[in-house]
């Protein structure tokens, strides 16, 4: 340092209107003017006591102190002194040295001093070791603001060496970009004896920008002209960068910004910091796959393709370092194995590095991964490294906070058992599709959905089990759902849907299919459960033009429903209820036709097509009612099915063909077995073969005197009574024959596992045996599958003499339609096995 440099720091160390003290951190080295004015203490009162006689004893031991600002408050005989605290320091031969400069910020303290007391050699020596030493930039400058002087902490810090800067006017070093109107006013407020302090952002000789705080004391002579400036500069980039992320991220946490707003506001602070980085947010869901939060600065399309990426190790350095919990440096993605499938998703935007580092939630979870891209082949630098390290904690937070506050709207709006929405939002979405639809002029069914029998269940199965049946029906619930469809859970066994824009007719659909899947068998433990559910349903905007009124009126419907039986829908719309009604009263009447005798059952004949002999009859149910007319067995069998009358009927229908048989036998009518057809739901009963049983013993028949036709549909019945029922009947020694086999699920590995006796060629194969070569072709396979399982092969719809003559040349045993006879009475079937017998003896 050249020779006149201590007396210049001498003179304007005693010129500073900022406390100066230098101390080995036991002992007071150096004591300005104004250090003696702001202790209120001599100064060699002071270089002769410990310094824990000055130091605030509420603030950190020295060594423990920040360059960054502090504001402090110091009480002296009684008064509180108030001061801005910043703590350099030096390394001198293992020894260091803390220089403490404390801006008064009570007014009556900051007044210029008078120069005095640092002329001897030693204090001259220390004061060139602290300020040439220190981790501080320090400029001194003259009264033309030129360069006088620079210490190694500004060259460290800056990159500048003295010989560049001696002459230079600092600000068009470190502050190219400033304005000059910013420069000429800041010259204005030193010329006339005021102090300046700020923080900014100071370019270093690299190009890179720091954060520093800046304190500049003028130094001026008698007449109040300026000599000189000093200027001390500290690097306060993380603390300033910690304090910018933090109070814009927290204030748009504050202001319930969305997450994504909120990831946004991290990428772009980070970038404005660090021009030179592109910024990246993605998250990790549970499944282990990546989203991407934020991105501002990368291509959309790149963004886009990252979406449901799964992490592992080798899935760029995102997905390497969610997957290992490791930051991820790759400093040329050209040619790095982990972007060898990514890298040309990135090469083409000129992203050619990319360092990625895990987000962690505060048990140490993986939550997502924070990424700096470069457009040069190269890795982060000490900044990147603060800002990587302030921005995961603060993206962590806004995490964990978008977490907590999506399991705090689930517990708000959702039902915790279902997860369906609760009556909260079950009300607002609805409310809003009640608002859509006025303005479109569209309809909106609302359906309210109460379970049969649900106290049964918790009462006999425990409440764990009435648990487990209202998570299955809410799942059912949901299948099939389309987007503007809305379901939810009032309370207890409650659900309500709101269906918008359905016509008439498929809304009836929906609801069928939706009492299907309702009824579907499933099992909690060792036991069974089939349930059903009583639904009532009102429309916008013939029952109500408010969601209120539509929910209380399906309600209302409801209990009609429930009033009906089991399963059982009604609707609160006069014009749909009317249909309801009407089917209400059709369930009712053959509830009442199977009580007191109104069905009775028709007999077809079956007939051996190599002699023309009786193979069986079929019988078949008809229902001729005093008031509704003569009602087809495909309008009340299916109403059957739905209002769980099926199994009743099965079970009339058996009873009812074996008495015939026994009375035909004791008249002497010889018919060699009856057939009967039954329900894939009869054989959920596993009481059917004990009545079959019994039945068969009332009337004093053998087991081979009876059939059990089944259709294809027992194929695909998961039930487990179905199978287990089937091997007991057909251990008995009951027939068991396939209905209308080949339309429907038809599997050799099905009929390997069924006990089957009897395959039936359905009508619609023979219908076309003389024009079609198809058909032709399909009863010849159907024929060649029974041969090759052993079966008979019974062919149904038979009218043509050409049909029966093509199915005995392709082997078939039986034959049965209205070539032979339509089905009969009971009364008729006699007359008719004469008639047939008489003309297949005239035929010889």
């Amino acid at each position: 340092m050249p020779t006149q440099l201590p007396d210049l720091f001498a003179s304007t160390l005693e010129q500073l209107s900022d406390a100066v003290m230098v101390t080995d951190g036991h002992r007071v080295l150096l004591f300005n003017t104004a250090a003696e004015r702001f202790w209120d203490c001599p100064r060699q009162t002071a270089l002769a006591q410990p310094l824990a006689a000055l130091w605030p004893a509420d603030l950190p031991a020295i060594h423990e102190l920040s360059a960054a600002p502090q504001d402090i408050n110091l009480t002296v005989a009684g008064i509180v002194r108030r001061g801005r605290l910043r703590v350099s320091r030096a390394e001198q031969q293992g020894q260091t040295i803390f220089t403490v400069f404390i801006s008064a910020l009570d007014s009556h303290l900051r007044q210029t001093a008078s120069a005095s007391g640092y002329g001897n050699a030693e204090h001259l020596q220390l004061l060139s070791m602290v300020t040439d030493r220190t981790d501080n930039a320090i400029i001194i400058t003259d009264g033309r603001w030129r360069t006088l002087y620079i210490n190694d902490g500004f060259s460290q810090m800056f990159g500048y060496s003295s010989k560049q800067m001696l002459g230079a006017i600092p600000t068009s070093i470190i502050a190219p970009y400033a304005e000059q109107e910013q420069v000429d006013a800041l010259h204005d407020q030193l010329a006339r004896g005021q102090p300046f302090h700020a923080e900014e952002l100071i370019y270093t000789r690299d190009g890179k920008r720091i954060w520093c705080s800046v304190t500049t004391n003028p130094v001026l002579d008698e007449q109040g002209q300026l000599l000189n400036t000093l200027t001390v500069l500290t690097d306060i980039t993380q603390s300033k960068m910690h304090e910018l992320l933090q109070n814009r991220v927290l204030s748009a946490m504050v202001r319930e910004e969305p997450l994504e707003t909120v990831m946004n506001t991290v990428c772009r602070e980070v970038e404005h910091l660090a021009p030179e980085v592109t910024a990246s947010i993605l998250r990790v869901d549970e499944q282990g796959r990546l989203h991407p939060l934020a991105g501002p600065s990368l291509p959309a399309e790149y963004n886009k393709a990252l979406e449901g990426v799964a992490i592992g190790e080798g899935v760029g350095s995102c997905g390497t370092a969610a997957f290992i919990g490791e930051p991820v440096i790759v400093t040329d993605i050209a040619s790095h194995p982990y972007w060898a499938p990514y890298k040309q998703l990135a090469l083409p935007h000129g992203l050619k590095a990319c360092w990625s580092t895990p987000i962690r939630s505060s048990s140490g979870r993986i939550l997502g991964t924070f990424a700096f891209y470069y457009r040069e082949c190269r890795g982060p630098n000490p900044l990147h490294q603060r800002m990587v390290e302030v921005s995961t904690h603060l993206c962590a937070l806004a995490l964990e906070r978008e977490e907590a506050r999506a399991h705090i709207r689930q517990l708000a709006f959702y039902d915790s058992l279902t997860k369906l929405p609760n009556r909260s939002l079950l009300h607002a979405r609805a409310d809003q599709a009640l608002a859509a639809a006025e303005r479109h002029r569209d309809n909106i069914a609302v359906l309210f959905i109460d379970l049969d029998r649900f106290k049964q269940v918790n009462d006999s199965l425990g409440h764990p089990a009435g648990d487990e049946l209202l998570r299955v029906i809410a799942q059912r619930l949901t299948e099939n759902l389309r987007h503007v469809d809305i379901v939810g859970r009032l309370s207890g066994d409650e659900f309500v849907m709101v269906l918008p824009r359905y016509s008439s007719q498929a809304l009836a659909e929906v609801v069928e299919q939706l009492k299907g899947r309702i009824s579907q068998p499933f099992s909690i433990g060792s036991t069974t459960l089939i349930p059903s559910a009583s639904i009532g349903i009102s429309l916008f905007p013939n029952d109500g033009h408010d969601m209120e009124s539509l929910i209380h009126r399906a309600d209302m419907a409801m209990y009609q429903a429930k009033s009906m039986g089991r399963g059982h829908v009604s609707y609160f719309s006069h014009e749909l209820n009317e249909q309801a009604q009407q089917r209400m009263a059709l369930e009712n009447a053959l509830r009442d036709a199977l009580d007191n005798g109104g069905l009775q059952l028709h007999y077809q004949p079956q007939i051996n097509l190599a002699d023309g002999s009786l193979y069986g009859v079929e019988a078949l149910a008809r229902w001729q009612h005093p008031e509704l007319g003569s009602i087809p067995p495909t309008r009340f069998i299916p109403l059957a099915e739905e209002c769980g009358l099926i199994g009743q009927l099965g079970h009339w229908a058996v009873q009812e063909a074996c008495r015939q048989l026994a009375a035909w036998r004791r008249q002497g009518l010889q018919v060699p077995a009856v057939s009967v057809n039954l329900s894939p739901s009869d054989f959920h009963n596993l009481e059917l073969p004990q009545q079959i049983a019994h039945t068969l013993q009332h009337h004093q028949l053998q087991p081979q005197d009876l059939t059990l036709e089944i259709t294809e549909s027992v194929l695909m019945d998961t039930h487990p009574s179905t199978l287990t029922t089937l091997d007991a009947i057909h251990s008995q020694g009951v027939n068991l024959a396939m209905d209308d086999f080949g339309t429907g699920y038809s599997s050799l590995s099905y009929l390997r596992r069924l006990p089957i006796h009897e395959l039936k060629l359905d009508r619609s194969f023979v219908s076309d045996l003389e024009s079609d070569a198809t058909a032709r072709a399909l009863s010849e396979a159907v024929m060649r599958i029974g041969e090759s399982l052993r079966l008979i092969v019974v062919a149904e719809g038979i009218e043509e003499e050409g049909q029966q003559q093509i199915l005995r040349q392709q082997g078939y045993q039986v034959g049965q339609g209205y070539l032979f006879s339509r089905p009969v009475p009971a009364a008729e079937l006699q007359q008719w096995l004469q008639q047939w017998r008489a003309a297949a003896a005239r035929h010889g």
